[in-house]
Parts: structure tokens; sequence; C-alpha cells
């Protein structure tokens, strides 16, 4: 007590700082720049301060909420924030589905999802061998594929022949019919069918009642490349239309809201992440308690999380694994209740048993030996993550109400609203990678100069999945990854490799040394993006000296790397004796010499602001790939 009181006295004699005095202090130590340079406005739309403060907090309604009160933003737990590690397996046949699932059920996997590949449809006997030895009410079950219903009716007979506690029985059926229709265009089997699949669910499943019977696949925005708050009011527009459509056919929204299940992307935005499943918690309960709940506890959302296949990459393929970690931690201090890691080779295999360890592994070290399970709303607090997620909420919630303005999400969609809203998103996302104002690490920056990829069996994954758009009733979204344009390029260079020499970047680095290293230290990396063999050096003490070793080494490109004040000189000694015969480069866009270099013969230029992507397509062509 003593010290908590001297604690108090010694924190008195500090007079408060107020946010003008932090601002003035920032604006000094920015000696002249203006203090507007430290606002980002992000990809949401809004803007994020450099600093923030207990005052930022004041108009936010929920930050007095405790953990497992309405509206949940905090979650449901009071003393812990446990979630389920999940793998899914393909099952492509029942007996050896069965033996994986229980190998890794002894690995520390307590969520197991089963995925039917398309025209497969277990019966009982089916999932009888599938579950051998499985215990239905001591591990989460989940499945995607199949026919739902025969699937539910399955599973519910095997319970009570074991004689299971039904409430016991945890999981979920993939099944969304609006998801499907986003990614078709159109409803397989028409909407009406579609939509009375879920009465004929919610029938048969009204005796599991911890079973979710829907799953909205709000990941399907996201690997489309659309940002954080079209996920969050695209995923809340689906679910409504669910509850609404639902609650019409006379089930109580008690019923129906525990057995809807959210399942969203994670990507790399890792502040940003967090904050997205706190607000979706509390977007979710709010609405739900709008159609009239009679228990609270049934607005709480369940979330289901899974790596971003937008970040995932075919090249240096070990960098997934420090991305689906940062993710990972972004999922758990948000409060999901279950993750699935996917494997760093998930983009161009199927796994084996070194990247499915390392996927479980991932959440189990968060788990066990940093204490993530530890604390109920890490994020609690941080008034920083307390106004990202204020700020989601209200941008989310204004999106979702023009989506219902539209007629809800079906609507919407048809209209085109939403695709229209993702794909500009998605440009966007696009353009900044093109830029490199997005780092991809190993894609756009930073490339293993040393890998080359051997020819791909399926060449497919390295482009967009496709959909036939002559047999839609709407644009459908397309899933695909932001490398993949950058990965194109790179395999074309390897793919020439395999019959002609790779082609070789030369640096011709001259002048102050500084200058000249960092110079060809970018043209390494920009060039290397491509493939292509780079050949650097130390320097030359004449430029006369750089042309004969570039003559001798005979490369392809040859890269001018040197200060603007020696680029003076070198038009005439560099330029005009190695054009002839190599595709000549400036590194750099000096303005006031550019007009100089040009008249001298000088036609390429890379520098910060180049499209990286369209100039190495272009050098490509030059090189004849």
């Amino acid at each position: 007590m003593e010290n908590v009181t001297s604690n108090k006295n010694l924190f008195n004699k500090f007079a408060p700082v107020s946010i003008r005095q932090w601002e003035e202090k920032i604006v000094k130590d920015l000696k002249g720049k203006p203090y507007s340079r430290l606002i980002r406005k992000t990809a949401e739309g809004f803007e994020i301060k450099p600093f923030y403060r207990e005052e930022d907090l004041k108009n936010s309604s929920f930050t007095k909420i405790l953990p497992a009160q309405f509206p949940y933003l905090r979650g449901k737990h009071t003393h812990e924030n446990s979630w389920l590690v999940r793998q899914d397996i393909v099952v492509n046949e029942f007996t050896q589905a069965n033996k994986k699932a229980l190998d890794v059920s002894a690995r520390g996997i307590d969520s197991l999802g089963f995925i039917f590949p398309e025209n497969t449809n277990p019966g009982e006997e089916e999932l009888k061998k599938l579950l051998e030895n499985i215990r239905a009410d001591s591990i989460e079950l989940n499945f995607s594929g199949g026919n739902a219903n025969e699937i539910l009716m399955a599973l519910d007979r095997l319970a009570k022949k074991h004689h299971y506690n039904l409430d016991k029985i945890k999981g979920s059926l993939n099944v969304d019919p609006l998801g499907e229709f986003s990614m078709r265009g159109r409803f397989a089997r028409g909407e009406k069918i579609e939509f009375d699949t879920l009465v004929k669910l919610f029938k048969t499943g009204e005796y599991l009642p911890a079973f979710q019977l829907i799953t909205v696949n709000a990941h399907l925005f996201h690997n489309a490349g659309g940002g954080i708050i079209s996920e969050l009011a695209c995923a809340l527009a689906m679910g409504a239309e669910y509850l609404t459509f639902l609650t019409d056919q006379g089930f109580s929204i008690d019923e129906v809201a525990p057995k809807i299940r959210f399942h969203f992307a994670v990507g790399s935005e890792y502040f940003m992440e967090i904050a997205k499943f706190r607000a979706l918690k509390l977007l979710w309960a709010k609405m739900v308690d709008a159609y009239g709940l009679e228990k609270v506890e049934n607005s709480i959302a369940h979330i289901h999380a899974s790596s971003s296949w937008w970040n995932k990459t075919i090249y240096d393929p070990y960098v997934n694994m420090l991305r689906t970690t940062t993710e990972t931690m972004s999922a758990l201090i948000g409060g999901i209740d279950s993750m699935t890691v996917l494997p760093f080779d998930s983009v161009f295999s199927e796994g084996n048993d070194f990247s499915n360890r390392i996927a479980r592994n991932q959440q189990l070290v968060l788990k066990e030996e940093s204490y993530f399970n530890k604390v109920v709303d890490p994020a609690a607090g941080s008034y920083y993550i307390e106004n990202l997620t204020g700020e989601l909420i209200q941008h989310a919630w204004n999106l979702f109400l023009e989506i219902e303005e539209q007629g809800g999400y079906n609507n919407a969609f048809r209209k085109g609203m939403i695709q229209s809203r993702i794909q500009n998103e998605a440009a966007e996302k696009d353009r900044n990678l093109a830029f490199r104002k997005q780092s991809m690490l190993g894609i756009n920056q930073f490339p293993n100069s040393m890998e080359q990829l051997d020819k791909l069996s399926n060449e497919g994954v390295l482009f967009v999945e496709d959909v036939d758009e002559s047999k839609v009733d709407a644009k459908p979204l397309k899933r695909y990854r932001g490398a993949s344009a950058y990965e194109q390029l790179r395999y074309r260079t390897d793919r020439f490799a395999d019959n002609n020499p790779r082609p070789k970047v030369w640096m011709l680095t001259y002048g102050n040394l500084s200058m000249r290293r960092v110079r060809s230290q970018f043209a390494e990396n920009f060039f290397g993006v491509a493939g292509f063999e780079i050949i650097d050096n130390q320097g030359f003490e004449t430029v006369e000296q750089g042309v004969k070793a570039a003559k001798k080494s005979n490369p392809d490109i040859v890269v001018l790397c040197a200060s603007d004040e020696d680029y003076k000189t070198m038009d005439r000694e560099a330029i005009t004796a190695l054009k002839s015969e190599f595709i000549v480069v400036l590194a750099g866009y000096p303005t006031e010499l550019v007009e100089h270099l040009k008249a001298a013969g000088m036609e390429n230029f890379i520098h910060v602001k180049s499209n990286v992507l369209e100039e190495l397509k272009r050098y490509q062509q030059m090189l004849g790939i």
C-alpha cells in the first residue's frame, strides 16, 4: 500500500501534458516539415494519427464494456481467451482421412475440418468410417461439401447411437448459398432450392444446439482483393439476409442466430485485423438484438479465421511462415473462436507432414509458450486499437446500410455494387504492389536471387481463378493472389532460362561511394524481382574502366549507378559507348539532368516512382522473353 501511495504522489508532481503540447513538440522535432506528413490515410478511407491519448476515446460508446457483456466486443470469456486449433483434411478416401484425423488429434488439434471433393456425398456408412474412434462430443467437427442435410442426419444418428451428449457436439457446415452465388455468379440449383435447403437444415439440426448450420464466408471478399470495411459490411449483409429469411420462415431469432458462423481471412495489416474482429462482434450483437432476442447470449458472433490466401507466395515460400504467424497473432488477439493456419506451401501443393506440422505448431506455440490464451481481450485499453475499432464499426455500419438500401446483399450483388467496390479496392492494392508502395517480401522487394523455380505441374496456380461468365446471373468475385502478376513475370524468366542463358544485369558503379552503393542496391533489388542474374561491382576509378569491364563481361543490361553530380559527366563516356551493344539503364531520375541525358541517348530510367511490374515486363520484351 505504501508503494501505491508513493507512486501516486510521484505522478502528481508532474504537470499533465496536453495534446496540443505533444503536437508542438512533434512539430519542433520535424524541423519545419508539416505535421500532416505523419497522418496516414488508410486503404479503408479514414486517417490514422501518429499518436493517441485517453482523450481520443471520450466519444467511444464501447470502452466501458466488460468481457462477457453485451455487445461482446471483448469476447464471451471472463478469465481466458480460448480458441480451437483447427486443421482441414481433404477426404479423398474415408479410411485414410480418418487415420490422418486421429493422428493430428493426438498432436494438439481440437477442431477438424473435413473437405469433401465435388461429387462426393457421404452417407451414414462413409461418415462412420470417417469418424471411427473420434468422439463427436469432445472435438469440433466441421464439414465442407457433400449433401449437408444427409451429413447432418448421419451425424445425429451416430451421436445418438453412441449416446453422446448432443449439447456438446460442436462444429459447423459450410453451407452458404450467398457465398456460392458470389463466387459462381449463380445459384447452383436455383435461389429458391438453395434457400429452402436452409429450412431443412434448421429442422434437422434442431437437436444439435451448439452446431452451426450456416457459414458466412467473408474470406471471399478479402481473397478477391477487398478491404476490411467491405469484408465486415458484406459479412453483416449476408448474415442479415439469412436472419431475415429464416425468421420469416417461422424460426425465432434465438434459434437462428447461434447457428450462424463467420469465416474470415486474416491479412497482414496487423492492428487493423485485430480491430476487425472486435468490430464484428459488436456489430453482429447489436444487429441480432434488433430482431428481438430473448437470450442476450444468442447474439454472440461465432468466428472462424484462416490465413489469407491473397498474400501467399510461390516464390520464397518460407516467408509465408512469417505471414501466417503475424496473421494468427492478429486473429487470436482479436478474439476468434477457431483458427486454421494454411501450410506455407498450400498455394502450390497439398502440403506434407512438415508444412502441416509447422502450421499446427504456430498456434500451439502461441497458446502454450506465449500464453495468448491467458488474457481476455489483450487489445483493451490500447488507445490506438480502440480507435481503429471505433472507426471500423462506424464505416462498416455505414456501408452495410448502403447495401441494405439496395435491397440487401443479394440484390446489391446482382446490381454489381459489391463487385464494383471489391474490384476498385483490388485494383488499388495491385497498383500499390506494382509501384512498391506495398511490400511483399521475396516478390516485389528483396527477392531471393538464388531461387529458380522448376516447371510447375499446375501452372494455373499463377493465374486468377476464372469463371465462365456466359452462364452467370451476376458478375462473380474472383479469388486471386496479390503476388500472381509478379510471379508470372519471374516464371517467364525461369522458363526462358531453361533453354537460354539467364539475362545478366551488370552494375557500372562509379564516383560518390555512398550514392553508387545505394543506387546499385536499388537496381539489384529492382531487376532481381524479374529473376535476372545480378552482377555487382565494387566501383571503378574512371568511367572508361567501367565501360571496358562491362564490354568484357558482355551482360544484357548495364545499369549506371552514381550520384546526380557524377551523371553530369558520364553521358558521352558511358551512354554513347555502351548503348549500341547493351540495354543501358540509369538508376535514379535526376530531374534537372533528364533532358540532357535523353539527348545523349539515355532512354531507360529506374527509380522509386517506377511502375516496377510494367517496367520489368518491358525489359523482358526487349530481351525477347
